[in-house]
């Protein structure tokens, strides 16, 4: 009876995580999506603020290539700040 119950737990456990993960994911691809945007429409004239926001565009993907949905959205979220200082 008590591993039924521990096992129902562990399941329903498991159950309530999983949409957690899939909203960093969803985050993670809006974000990225977003940034990419404004990459094409920045400006000429700040190269090395345009070069910064397309490093982290590229961290970005690549940390959600390797599955790292948090530190996808904290950098794709760094490159938006900075694309809308460079670009107001």
């Amino acid at each position: 009876m008590k591993s039924t119950a521990l096992a129902g737990l562990f399941i329903s456990a498991a159950m309530l995580a999983s949409p957690v993960f899939a909203a960093d994911n969803n985050l993670c691809t809006s974000k990225l999506q977003e940034l990419k945007n404004k990459v094409t429409s920045l400006p000429a004239t700040s190269t090395n603020t345009a070069m910064e926001i397309k490093r982290l565009l590229s961290s970005a993907e690549a940390s959600q290539a390797s599955g790292d949905d948090k530190k996808c959205v904290t950098e794709a979220t760094q490159g938006l700040s900075l694309a809308n200082q460079a670009n107001p």
